[in-house]
Formats: structure tokens, C-alpha cells, sequence
């Protein structure tokens, strides 16, 4: 075992031969003083001759000696929307080189040549690597379901004295060694204010506590460095937690932090401007004023050629919050803002963009929605303007939703038409079918009692006669944004199309929880008077046939693997509160509403 400045001398006189102590004291960072002493004592045990490292040295220096690393470049690196919708963060070109491509290199160079790129998201475009630089690679299925100790976990095995790296690093300086004395995490110095990971060392450089943000202090950023302990302690306790429901969102710092006194790690200063990780696209460009210019991006093309401007004139690039059909990202031109949407994998299965086109422009003409621009129908992606400080509309606000009733009628009034069509009751027998594919007979009490009872009604509502006109179909709160201004906008038109005019009022009392009061108060609101009994039974059958709809969807969904939560419970209840007393009213007329 040797003593930190025994490794220190050994490591600089094997890289390099040295002219004189006081050359080894400045490549070594010890005083001369302990050059001296710490040579003499080398000497002695065998370990030098004069400043060259004898066999019996190096033989000291081997446990010493990085063995392997592991890159993760797995992750879903949001934060760099829209570029990583189209590839991963880690193989982006900056300064004129593919950032995991540099750090391959610099790995390499220091003599790593056993190294791991751990892959998930848009895998396939880390393949070729593997022929090239000779990496191996690893795949981990879990990327989206669990944060990076999936990654350390799917190479536990390989874990010894290893570098552990983020695809995305920049180094200007490399920063990987051949032999290194003991697990490192690498940090720079921060002024001020800071939202990092602080590290606060104890003795020896040791990491006593990290906070999550905090002043003038180091913070955690760049590679690591596990020895053999630390990787034996480390994968002992990522094991015994794995499983645990608290661990799959941890980062693995965080397991780390958790066991901070029994995981010995030091710190590992590096100076300003060696070590780089981009949060954001503007961070980005000004470490590389050309990186927009040079990338090689439909996303950016796009705006481009539909907004007319330069790739330069676009900044404040970030994400916003994700659909569960599509990404979707913030950019400006400019003074102006808006929103670029990015269709989500296999919603051209699902969709009908066509459909969608026409929907999203009738809209735009008929005043419904002010922030459409453009859309591409064949590839799905569009382009919005962005309404700065929007609130959503209050479904518990009469003010708010007599508007949005308003602008129902507006939207049913229009004799444009599509090709796409939708029905509660065919989608529901539709569910049904796929649920039973999967679980075999539907053995929920009252199910069966429900179904007949909307099939019935379905059979009722169809007599009526009511037209058929283009429906939003996805009538409800969220989908409304309102303004500074106060002005109302109905966004998302994806699922547009031919429907019974009754359907966006029927979604709207269901996914906005209204009470009978509320709806009964919607309802007049839509009509512009008291609606007659025809038009009440009519309208409430599609909120009865709207809550059956989806609970049959929550239903298949939770066979599936997911979770509804308390959705399900919410549909259930306004389909059974409904059918009973929609098919009443059909079926005992006027003197039985109660």
C-alpha cells in the first residue's frame, strides 16, 4: 500500500523521467521538502533507482491502475429539446468533434482501452462505435422507467477501478489518467449562488456531505473515478436497493449521498474552463458560437424555412412539458415566441394529420385558436405561437365556460368536414375487445349490467337523428389556454373529426369532474337558452357514454401495466351515474326527469 505521495512520485516518474527533485515537486504537486524525503524512502524499499521507476515499482503502482470505463449515454436528455429528439445529446458535434467520439479518444489516449458505452435512448445511433473505436456496447432497456442507476447497474460486473462518464462531457484538457490513487469525483469552484450538487470535503479531501444547492463552493461535475473498494461497497448496496420503489428515479449520486460514510470518496478539483456539461442549447453555443450553423437538424431546418429567419436568430430553446403523444419545445426569433411540436413515436399509427390540418386551420379561420402557424401533415410536426403567461380555464368558472360552450357551437356550426370519425360507443366496444384479448372474460361485478345498458343507449341516441359536424374530441380544460389579455384559445386538434355534436360536451362535464348543476348550466350556456328535453337527453347520454368510453380504456390500460390512478374510479362514476337516468328519461319521457 502506498501513502498518496509515494503514488504521487511513482505515477509521475513512470509517465515521464523527471531532471531534478524540484522538477518532480512542480509535475507533482508535492513540496520539495517531501520529495526528497518520500524519493530516499522509495529508494530504499527498491521502488526507484535515482528517477526511474524499477520493476518492483511498478509492481506497487498495479493496484493502482485503471482498469476499464463506462460512458452512460442512455439518458433522454430533455433539456436539450428539440436537438435530442433526433439524436442523443452525446453524439452532437461541438467545436468541430462528436462530443462522445472526443472523450473515446481521450480514454484511449491515457491508455483506456476497455471501455463500455451504456445505451438506451435512440440506441441505434451509438451502434457504429462499437466497429469504429472498439467499445463494447450495453444496452439498457430501462432508461425511461428509471434514472441512471440502471445504467450502473446493467454493468455492475464491470465495476473495479473505472471511470465513470456522461456522454455529453467536454474536456479541453484530458482529463484521464493511466493510474489513479483513489475514488475521485471531479469539481470546479462556483461564486455565488448556485442550483449544483455542493461538495463540502473533510479531511484529506474526503467528501463529508453534498447538498443540493448552495454558495461559493465546489459543485460535482464531470467524470468519476470508482477504485476497487468503492465499487465493491457501491454494487453491494445498489443491489440490496434496487428493487426498492424509493430507488428507481435516484440518480446514483443520490444512492452515493445516501451512504456517504461508508462510501470513501475524495474530491478532485479541476481548473476553470477544462471541465464542460451543457444544460441548454444557449449554454451550448456560447462554449460554441457556430454549434447552430454546423448541426445538422430537420427541427431547426423547419423553423427556418417557415419563419423565414437564420439558424443564428434562435434562441431561448427549452422544453416544455411533454404530451402523452408528442415533445414539444419553446423557441424564440427574435422578440416573438413560439412552440415547436415534435410528433411522438408511432402517432402517425394513430393519428390522422390530414385531418388534423383541417381541424387546426377551420379553427384558426373561425377564430378558435390563434397560435397555429404551420403544420406538416405527412411528417406531423408543427409549429405555434407560444402565449407567454397562459392560464387554463377554470371548468368551476361560469364566465369561462360559457365561452368555451360558445365556442363549441362556433366550431359544430361549420359545415367543413374530415375523413377521420369518432364514436364513445364503437371506441368503448373496441376497448372491450383488446381487454378481453388480454384478461379473457371481463369478471368485474355490474360490467357486463353496464355494457348492456350502453348498448341500449347507443341504440336510443342514434334514433334522435342528431347531426354529425367536425368535433374537437378532446373538449376539456386543459386544452384551453387563456391570456394576458384574456383572450381563449382550443388548442390540440390532433383527435378531430366526424362526430355526433354531443361528444365535446360530453367529454367536457366527464374530464372537467362537473357536478349535474354545473353541466345542466354548461349545457344552457352551449344552446344560448334552456336546452328542450330532446336536446338534455341527448347531450346527457353523450356524458354517459363518455364516462363508459373511458372507463373501458382505464380498464384495458391497467391490464396493460399502467396506471390510471384515480381516473379510472372518476369515469366509472359518471357512467354508472348516468346510464341509469339517461335511459329513464328516454325511455319514461319528460314526467320522469327528476
Amino acid at each position: 500500500m502506498l501513502s498518496k505521495n509515494e503514488f504521487e512520485i511513482l505515477d509521475v516518474l513512470h509517465a515521464s523521467s523527471a531532471s531534478s527533485q524540484r522538477d518532480l515537486a512542480e509535475r507533482s504537486g508535492v513540496s520539495l521538502g517531501t520529495v526528497n524525503k518520500t524519493l530516499r524512502s522509495l529508494g530504499e524499499r527498491g521502488l526507484v533507482s535515482g528517477y526511474s521507476v524499477t520493476d518492483k515499482g511498478m509492481e506497487a503502482l498495479a493496484p493502482y491502475k485503471v482498469e476499464n470505463a463506462v460512458i452512460m449515454a442512455a439518458g433522454l436528455s430533455s433539456r436539450f429539446a428539440p436537438i435530442s429528439y433526433e439524436k442523443p445529446k452525446g453524439l452532437l458535434k461541438v467545436r468541430g468533434e462528436v462530443l462522445i467520439e472526443r472523450q473515446i479518444r481521450q480514454l484511449q489516449e491515457a491508455g483506456i482501452s476497455d471501455i463500455t458505452v451504456v445505451v438506451g435512448y435512440k440506441k441505434e445511433h451509438f451502434f457504429y462505435l462499437e466497429r469504429e473505436f472498439g467499445v463494447s456496447i450495453v444496452v439498457n432497456e430501462e432508461y425511461a422507467s428509471r434514472n441512471n442507476n440502471s445504467s450502473l447497474m446493467k454493468v455492475r460486473h464491470k465495476l473495479g477501478n473505472t471511470f465513470v462518464c456522461s456522454s455529453d462531457d467536454y474536456f479541453t484538457e484530458n482529463p484521464f489518467e493511466p493510474y489513479v490513487y483513489k475514488a475521485y469525483y471531479a469539481s470546479v469552484f462556483v461564486e455565488g449562488e448556485t442550483k449544483e450538487w455542493c461538495i463540502k470535503p473533510g479531511t484529506g479531501d474526503r467528501i463529508e456531505s453534498v447538498t443540493v444547492g448552495g454558495r461559493d463552493s465546489y459543485i460535482m461535475l464531470g467524470h468519476v473515478y470508482f477504485d476497487r473498494a468503492f465499487s465493491r461497497a457501491f454494487v453491494r448496496i445498489l443491489e440490496e436497493e434496487y428493487d426498492l420503489p424509493s430507488t428507481a428515479d435516484k440518480l446514483w449520486e443520490e444512492i452515493y449521498v445516501d451512504h456517504i460514510k461508508e462510501l470513501d470518496m475524495v474530491i478532485r478539483p479541476y481548473g476553470d474552463g477544462i471541465v464542460h456539461e451543457f444544460d441548454s442549447l444557449d449554454e451550448l453555443r456560447e462554449f460554441d458560437p457556430y454549434f447552430l450553423s454546423n448541426v445538422d437538424s430537420e427541427v431547426f431546418d423547419n423553423i427556418v424555412a417557415v419563419l423565414g429567419c437564420n439558424k443564428e436568430d434562435i434562441h431561448d430553446v427549452y422544453p416544455l412539458k411533454q404530451g402523452l403523444t408528442n415533445l414539444s419545445c419553446h423557441f424564440a426569433v427574435g422578440d416573438e415566441e413560439y412552440v415547436y411540436r415534435y410528433p411522438g413515436v408511432g402517432t402517425e399509427y394513430i393519428i390522422d394529420r390530414e385531418a388534423e390540418l383541417v381541424a387546426q386551420s377551420l379553427a384558426k379561420d373561425l377564430g378558435l385558436d390563434g397560435t397555429y402557424i404551420f403544420e406538416d401533415p405527412s411528417r406531423g410536426w408543427k409549429i405555434s405561437r407560444f402565449i407567454p403567461n397562459a392560464r387554463q380555464l377554470d371548468p368551476h368558472d361560469s364566465t369561462q365556460v360559457e365561452r368555451a360552450m360558445r365556442m363549441a357551437h362556433t366550431l359544430h356550426d361549420s359545415p367543413m368536414k374530415t375523413q377521420r370519425s369518432f364514436d364513445f360507443y364503437e371506441e368503448s366496444v373496441k376497448y372491450t375487445k383488446l381487454l378481453e384479448e388480454l384478461k379473457g372474460r371481463i369478471d368485474i361485478a355490474g360490467f357486463d349490467e353496464m355494457a348492456q345498458k350502453a348498448q341500449r343507449l347507443k341504440r336510443l341516441i342514434d334514433a334522435d337523428g342528431a347531426k354529425r359536424c367536425l368535433t374537437h374530441n378532446d373538449f376539456f380544460h386543459l386544452n384551453f389556454l387563456i391570456d394576458e389579455h384574456d383572450s381563449m384559445y382550443l388548442i390540440d386538434w390532433e383527435y378531430s373529426g366526424m362526430s355526433d355534436y354531443a361528444s365535446d360536451f360530453g367529454t367536457f362535464v366527464v374530464c372537467c369532474e362537473l357536478s349535474r348543476e354545473e353541466a345542466e348550466t354548461a349545457l344552457s350556456y352551449y344552446f344560448g337558452r334552456t336546452p328542450t328535453f330532446a336536446e338534455r337527453c341527448h347531450n346527457f347520454a353523450h356524458v354517459a357514454m363518455a364516462g363508459w368510453c373511458w372507463y373501458v380504456w382505464s380498464l384495458f390500460k391497467e391490464a396493460q401495466g399502467e396506471c390510471v390512478g384515480e381516473w379510472l374510479y372518476v369515469y366509472y362514476r359518471y357512467a354508472v351515474d348516468y346510464l341509469d337516468d339517461v335511459l329513464s328519461w328516454y325511455e319514461n319521457g319528460e314526467d320522469g326527469v327528476a
